[in-house]
């Protein structure tokens, strides 16, 4: 059973298809090693009852010759997706007992196409975070930690660190993730995995717990380039439940990571160099282009000016959005209720028992940018400049085809580190809120290990909808770095 949980996702596609053993077994595998690993907490919610019965009848689909694009193959499921019958909590106490009516439409493709729910994967609260600490359901440990010493855990990143953990931890082939300022790249480059965030609109919204509207998009997680193009696939398409859903056909992405890159022009941006750059990200950086110049494609200087107000921009517009988006949760119609002597003490002891401090602390800001008095001052002149940061990819991509960048400015940090300054936590997300805002399709691939022997992930952002050749581009960085190194979490 080691050796099926060895395989990439394409690899066991294969292997199913060919009979070398069963969906059961496969998921079987993946159950096991969850009940060996609880201790990295990845998962909230755990489906073995279901992911068996859904495994069994992807064993009667294979058998009879007709199967899903992820047909057998065992996967996580962001707690922040709808999943009908099964809890879901968006790693919130105020969702605590929530069991949806409904499926989201991105779980639902992922269960029509085949694909087995092994459980809810844990995340930040509401997914405000880049850490996996700020969970109601407690942190998640990323399984690059080396067992037995005496320091902190690493964080796996977030806010879809339980996902990021869960893969790279050989706990599940591949699993959704969200990114709304960089929650499924950042979490994918601390992990050693990839992640692609699509065009805002490549995939419905509709189930997904909203965090900010505007900014929010499914995607996918997994070990290699080509797995995360099967799983986008499955996910992607015009939803009528969803009004920000494009209708645009879905590309072959497998067949996009065949393509060369040949010809390409890469563009590096002079602002994301910044002052006193990690040393192993730069040398990261340039190992990159490096491999995209050897591999036929053109380095060309760009400019994207605004990309200095970007942090700002996104913690005033995300707020902003939390804050009308959680409004819903007052204890009235599902989730959790703490009652008071009236309607007004209800509300503010649920919200104030069921929100942990980062989720307030994001609702007071919101609230604040959006009150009478500060609404032009703050909310109103952050989508100025998100208009004015898209601006200049729209300026960029005239003359390039990729945008290559750092995808976190360092390494996975230590549990504990940066939870006392809000701020550094937020410069987490330095190199991939720009592109969150203006809605563009990136990803981040494992390129090496720093001098810590942690991995670092360089990150590809492309044109709107040409996820085609960001994956192109991916495959390419993945092939020169030959990344295939095995957590030391799976070692001891």
């Amino acid at each position: 059973m080691t050796d099926l949980l060895a395989l990439s996702l394409v690899e066991a596609r294969d292997g199913l298809r060919a009979k070398q053993f069963s969906a059961v077994e496969l998921t079987q595998a993946y159950l096991d090693a969850m009940a060996r690993h609880r201790n990295w907490n990845a998962y909230i919610t755990e489906t073995p009852d279901k992911a068996l019965a859904m495994a069994e009848a992807a064993d009667v689909r294979l058998a009879a010759g007709n199967p899903g694009p992820m047909e057998g193959l065992p996967i996580g499921m962001k707690d922040l997706f709808c999943t009908e019958g099964v809890r879901t909590t968006a790693a919130s106490h105020i969702l605590e007992g929530f069991h949806p009516p409904y499926e989201s439409t991105v779980s639902k493709r992922l269960w029509e196409a085949g694909a087995v729910c092994l459980g809810k994967t844990n995340l930040d609260e509401f997914a405000m975070g880049s850490s996996n600490i700020t969970s109601y359901h407690g942190a998640v440990t990323n399984p690059w930690t080396k067992p037995g010493g005496n320091e902190k855990p690493l964080v796996p990143g977030g806010s879809s660190g339980g996902s990021a953990a869960a893969i790279a931890g050989r706990l599940c082939i591949a699993a959704t993730g969200t990114d709304t300022g960089g929650s499924i790249r950042q979490p994918a480059a601390f992990s050693g995995i990839c992640g692609i965030k699509p065009t805002y609109g490549r995939c419905s919204r509709f189930g997904i717990v909203a965090f900010a509207s505007s900014l929010d998009q499914a995607g996918a997680m997994a070990r290699k380039v080509g797995d995360c193009a099967v799983m986008l696939g499955a996910m992607a398409g015009f939803d009528p439940h969803d009004s920000t859903s494009a209708d645009r056909p879905v590309p072959d992405f497998e067949a996009a990571c065949q393509r060369s890159v040949k010809g390409l022009k890469i563009g590096i941006p002079k602002e994301y160099r910044l002052d006193g750059m990690n040393a192993a990200v730069e040398a990261a950086w340039q190992q990159g282009i490096a491999w995209l110049e050897a591999a036929g494609a053109e380095m060309v200087d760009v400019s994207l000016p605004h990309t200095r107000y970007a942090l700002p921009t996104y913690y005033i517009i995300a707020p902003a959005e939390a804050s009308s988006n959680l409004a819903r949760y007052d204890g009235m119609r599902y989730g959790l209720r703490v009652p008071g002597k009236n309607l007004v003490e209800t509300y503010e002891r649920t919200r104030g028992q069921g929100f942990g401090a980062e989720v307030q602390r994001r609702i007071l800001i919101g609230t604040y940018v959006l009150s009478a008095g500060y609404y032009d001052a703050y909310y109103l002149k952050a989508q100025k400049v998100r208009r004015l940061i898209a601006d200049d990819f729209h300026q960029a991509f005239q003359k390039v085809d990729l945008i290559l960048t750092p995808t976190a400015p360092s390494a996975a940090f230590r549990e504990g580190e940066k939870m006392d300054d809000p701020v550094a936590m937020y410069l987490n997300d330095v190199f991939t809120v720009p592109s969150s805002l203006a809605g563009l399709p990136a990803m981040s691939v494992p390129t090496g290990l720093d001098r810590q022997g942690l991995p670092l992930g360089l990150q590809l952002i492309g044109r709107p909808w040409d996820e085609e050749t960001v994956l192109a581009g991916s495959a390419a960085l993945e092939k020169a770095a030959g990344f295939d190194v095995t957590p030391y979490g799976l070692e001891g």
